[in-house]
């Protein structure tokens, strides 16, 4: 082949491939099945922020209940307004332990007003057959069985643990 020929022949390819892009490129997409489901799942998230002057997690650590009797504190999870620990007893997770800031979520802290129980002086509920949690403030307590064997009285216990009284201080 010739030069000019082969400058022909570049040209042709590059014009086709200039024109394919353009023309597809340029195509509105037909929205997908699940655009809509992310659209409104993004708005849902916006309104779920964590309050400003929510309590930073990290100050809540110091009031779990430390290791012992042969179970050990792992924590999971911190973050501003939330701190997660797992409790662990022969290897295994047998419970999670949990502090969060209600700021955020009143609704949390008013569905405490009309309970009759209380566990260390403390407005008290039980959530199912796995959850026990308590109000200290504007802060809830939460102890949840992962195991059978960690009981609605272990979860009582446990909730006692926690430095209630340092909890109730923090502002």
């Amino acid at each position: 082949m010739s030069f000019p020929r082969i400058r022909r022949v570049l040209v042709a390819l590059m014009l086709s491939v200039v024109l394919i892009t353009t023309t597809t490129a340029c195509e509105t997409k037909a929205p997908g099945r699940f655009d809509a489901v992310q659209q409104e799942s993004s708005r849902q998230r916006s309104g779920q922020a964590v309050a400003k002057n929510a309590t930073q997690g990290s100050e809540f650590n110091r009031l779990f209940p430390p290791s012992g009797s042969g179970y050990e504190r792992v924590f999971t999870q911190e973050k501003k307004g939330f701190a997660e620990a797992n409790l662990k007893k022969d290897g295994k997770v047998v419970a999670q332990l949990a502090v969060s800031d209600t700021t955020s979520t009143p609704a949390t802290a008013a569905g405490y007003s009309d309970s009759t129980k209380k566990i260390g002086g403390y407005p008290a509920k039980t959530l199912g057959k796995t959850k026990t949690s308590i109000l200290v403030g504007k802060y809830q307590v939460s102890a949840i069985s992962k195991d059978p064997s960690f009981t609605e009285s272990d979860r009582e216990a446990w909730i006692q643990k926690f430095n209630l009284n340092g909890l109730s201080r923090l502002k």
